[in-house]
């Protein structure tokens, strides 16, 4: 067998020299082509070894290859070499769709984005009709199938359900001091869970300025207060139509000259100016905030539901803010120093009673140096019974530090104290007494009222708002009393809401908005009130009631500093506000909140009850609730359009328009 043999050392030397050699030579071949055709690349203009685009042309001989003295001219220089190319241009500054800058600090020139104009219909009707299978269900292309709803029974249809629970009412073990007026909401699993029908011969509303005027009688079927008031000229009838002169119990001659003489009496009270927002106790058909809205004041009438149970009805038809209220046992669902006036015209409320609690709610309710207004017969008549009633309230005012401040004709007109100096003053013992340290005057939700004087905050906050309008943008004292967490200064916060929603309005909703003439506006979780102060902006003729959910921390303090009307409610439970009276709900963020506590399907029905026919839903909330609403709209008969916002289809929000068409029960 042949052995291999083993290379020697200097085979393996000459091996290695021969590889290196090669190796060198290709590297040279390769960088002189590199450096001798064009090249954007300076810095290979200087490798000379070999050109890889060469010419295969013979090689000339220069004529002077013989000539020795010849003098052979130097090379010429070579072309310099181009410039360098500039430095890019620096990025531009990124573009801001939130309300946080790109280092997470609050921004105050935050963009929303492009209007995209294919997110408008002109008439909202932005899909098909509903479309039902044989088993009644809405066939929608989602995970979720509801099935249609049917409606309710006929009684239901001015049915409010917690103030018309006749089950809860009969239970009751007192009703003597107004508690039948007050919610009693059905048990859990006995909610609404049909459509309350319209009346048979419903029409679409009159529209503002002329429904404070009139109103159509098919809207709004009751005759009761034509026979009851037709003599005060509250309200007539004329064919097929309310009619409403202006008048009142009080100012039998109309509401502006009644204005005008409360003008007269307290020129300082200055409405429009210094007094923006007023609550009317006992309203009636609210023809007193109706004429305020004239002279720029936004006005809360409340009244019971009793033997004129449709008085708020027909304020709403009419296009003025109302509530369904009762000055009874439980704090009315406003925060303290809330209004710049509180009036009450013959409001029949014995305000002596108790110790006098339900003049002590008022003066939660009133801020500190506001006004109250009283205009009732014990003001001017000089019957024996009468004169006692005007001492009871004189005394019970002085105890409470209130001036009288002009007493004329039939109105009496009192003010509250800017401070406690007063209060800290009185004789020890007096009643009534001050209310404890740890009582929140805010704390409105299912709370008694306390007989007790609500003293001041010593820093002044609720009392020194700015006059209107740059009360509206100015952030008010008591955003610092919100109970938030955020790591963000507060007035920064209030700013970045007000241009969030500034210009959303701007550059949409004002599109449609002017050619469907909405009224009435409900904003169901209202934050700090930018949606509405967007829409006063924008100046669009429509008033907005903002509704602080109970699940969140409590702003009403700082919408009404603002001067706009509020009120904090539960979703999980019913509205108190008759049926069909707002044209236009908005609901930002509230289902992917609100889904922790409450059925879904229970506030979209309860949306369906207070939406008028005709009426709009603007939902902007986060994608994974928007199946089910889609088929919860769909089927209680909504006409629904699912867009991207401005941010894109990528963006983690979706807006949900709907329109509530007009049906009629088959029965």
């Amino acid at each position: 067998m042949e052995v291999m043999k083993t290379p020697t050392p200097t085979s393996i030397k000459i091996i290695a020299f021969i590889f290196i050699s090669i190796t060198f030579f290709y590297l040279g071949k390769h960088w002189s082509s590199s450096s001798s055709s064009t090249s954007s690349n300076p810095y290979l203009d200087d490798l000379t070894f070999f050109n890889s685009h060469q010419t295969h042309s013979s090689i000339a001989l220069s004529p002077n290859i013989n000539i020795t003295d010849a003098i052979i001219p130097p090379p010429s220089p070579p072309p310099p070499s181009p410039p360098p190319p500039p430095p890019p241009s620096p990025p531009p500054p990124p573009k801001n769709f939130g309300v946080v800058d790109e280092n997470g600090v609050m921004a105050n020139d935050f963009e929303i984005g492009e209007f995209d104009p294919d997110l408008i219909n002109e008439d909202w009707n932005g899909t098909e009709p509903v479309d039902n299978g044989d088993d009644g269900s809405s066939q929608l292309k989602s995970r979720f199938s509801v099935k249609k709803y049917p409606f309710c029974d006929e009684t239901k249809r001015e049915y409010i359900p917690c103030l018309d629970n006749v089950d809860a009412i009969k239970k009751l073990n007192s009703t003597d001091k107004g508690e039948r007026f007050e919610r009693h909401c059905p048990d859990k699993g006995n909610d609404l869970n049909c459509l309350v029908p319209p009346p048979a011969s419903y029409k679409k509303p009159i529209a503002w300025p002329k429904s404070r005027d009139e109103v159509w009688f098919s809207n709004v079927p009751h005759s009761r207060l034509v026979e009851d008031k037709g003599g005060q000229n509250w309200i007539t009838r004329v064919k097929d139509k309310f009619r409403f002169p202006g008048g009142g119990t009080q100012f039998i001659h109309g509401a502006d000259g009644y204005l005008d003489q409360i003008s007269n009496m307290i020129p300082e009270i200055a409405f429009g100016r210094n007094t923006r927002v007023v609550l009317d106790v006992g309203c009636g058909v609210a023809s007193f905030g109706a004429y305020l809205l004239s002279r720029d004041v936004l006005t809360m009438s409340v009244a019971p539901k009793d033997v004129h149970e449709n008085q708020i009805q027909f304020a709403l038809e009419r296009g003025v803010p109302a509530m369904v209220a009762a000055f009874a046992t439980h704090r009315l669902l406003y925060p303290s120093q809330a209004f710049d006036l509180i009036h009450c015209s013959r409001c029949r409320i014995n305000w002596t009673r108790d110790d006098g609690i339900l003049l002590l709610e008022v003066n939660r309710l009133l801020r500190g140096g506001g006004y109250f207004a009283w205009a009732a017969q014990p003001v001017y008549k000089h019957e024996e019974a009468l004169e006692n009633q005007w001492e009871e309230m004189f005394n019970l005012t002085t105890r409470l530090c209130w001036e009288l401040v002009k007493k004329e004709g039939y109105i009496a007109i009192w003010q509250k104290p800017r401070s406690n100096t007063c209060y800290q003053n009185r004789e020890e013992g007096t009643i009534p007494p001050l209310c404890e340290p740890d009582n929140d005057p805010d704390n409105v939700w299912y709370v008694d009222m306390k007989a007790c004087i609500t003293p001041l905050p010593e820093n002044g906050y609720g009392s020194n708002v700015s006059a209107w309008p740059a009360r509206l943008h100015t952030a008010p004292d008591r955003l610092h009393s919100i109970q938030i967490e955020s790591t963000i200064a507060r007035n920064e916060l209030f700013r970045a809401e007000s241009k969030y929603w500034n210009e959303i309005v701007t550059s949409y909703v004002r599109v449609f908005w002017k050619k469907i003439k909405f009224r009435n506006v409900l904003d169901m979780k209202a934050g700090y009130g930018g949606f509405g102060a967007a829409l006063i902006d924008n100046k669009l003729d429509a008033w907005v009631l903002n509704v602080v959910p109970v699940s969140g921390p409590n702003t009403l303090p700082v919408i009404y500093d603002r001067g706009l009307l509020g009120v904090m409610h539960d979703w999980c439970e019913a509205f108190d506000t008759y049926p069909r009276t707002y044209d236009f709900l908005h609901a930002a963020n509230l289902f992917s909140t609100e889904r922790k506590r409450c059925s879904m399907s229970s506030i979209m029905l309860e949306m369906d009850r207070i939406l008028r026919p005709g009426g709009h839903v603007y939902i902007r909330d986060t994608l994974d609730v928007m199946d089910e609403l889609q088929a919860i709209a769909k089927a209680m008969g909504w006409q629904v359009a699912l867009h991207d916002t401005a941010e894109g289809p990528h963006a983690s929000y979706r807006i949900l328009i709907c329109e509530k068409r007009l049906l009629r029960s088959s029965r």
